[in-house]
């Protein structure tokens, strides 16, 4: 079963990192469920089936699915033939608690964690590989460099942490790109104190132009002396913590 690059294939071939990737799901009480993304050949699959959990896992490649059901037979039932982008969760779910994980395709990984936040309700967390780029901006605190409009959006909701690094040689085929696993875990308290819709509005346009001020960038929404007296909108949006965009946005519905 060769990778295929349509799907972002790259097989991980290291067992001891595959185990280490299961082992990264901690709340034991939390959910009964886990939702695996892009078994592949079940590298990660295996260690999965051995904890305490009912596993499901989605896999868009149809010839991946004809290796899991022939290998894994114990995934009878539990395999999803679909795209995981395309799916409707509830369908599966039912409103129930569930994790996510998996050593997930770099094309769409930053759309994957976009979609657990609409699911964020029911995902209490999440353990998964991504580029180490994506990986350290999931993670990255205000003023870093790379602090962008993800890490906004998912630390409103998780804290992360990054566990570990892997590197491309542990792949077949390898990658170009270096790759690193994270946790997220949903934060005890869900009440952001604004509008998501408007606040998720808010924080993409500041990144839109990152390199400059908010008295520019906010102008799109509402246009008054302040913006332009107020040392807060002097700052870009790397230097802003999601409370900064929640008091932020709450300041614009205000004057809307």
């Amino acid at each position: 079963m060769k990778a295929k690059k349509s799907y972002g294939q790259h097989f991980l071939v290291n067992e001891l990192i595959a185990e280490s990737i299961a082992n990264g799901l901690q709340l034991k009480d939390a959910y009964k469920k886990v939702l695996e993304i892009g078994p592949g050949r079940g590298m990660l699959t295996k260690y999965l089936l051995k904890k305490d959990t009912e596993l499901l896992v989605v896999e868009a490649d149809r010839d991946m699915v004809f290796y899991l059901q022939k290998y894994y037979p114990q995934l009878k039932g539990q395999i999803i033939a679909a795209d995981f982008m395309k799916l409707q969760l509830d369908d599966f779910f039912k409103g129930e608690s569930f994790a996510l994980i998996g050593n997930y395709p770099y094309n769409i990984s930053s759309q994957i964690l976009f979609k657990m936040l609409d699911y964020k309700e029911q995902i209490p967390e999440m353990v998964g590989m991504f580029q180490k780029e994506v990986a350290e901006r999931v993670v990255a605190p205000p003023g870093n460099k790379i602090y962008g409009v993800v890490s906004v959006l998912v630390q409103a909701y998780y804290d992360g942490e990054l566990l570990f690094g892997v590197d491309r040689e542990e792949f077949n085929p390898p990658p170009k790109v270096q790759s690193a696993v994270i946790r997220l875990v949903r934060k005890a308290n869900q009440d952001l104190g604004c509008e998501y819709r408007l606040f998720r509005t808010v924080v993409k346009q500041a990144f839109s132009q990152r390199r400059k001020m908010l008295r520019n960038t906010m102008k799109q929404f509402v246009s008054t002396p302040e913006l332009q007296e107020d040392p807060f909108f002097q700052q870009r949006p790397e230097k802003l913590s999601v409370e900064d965009f929640v008091y932020l946005t709450n300041w614009i519905k205000e004057r809307k």
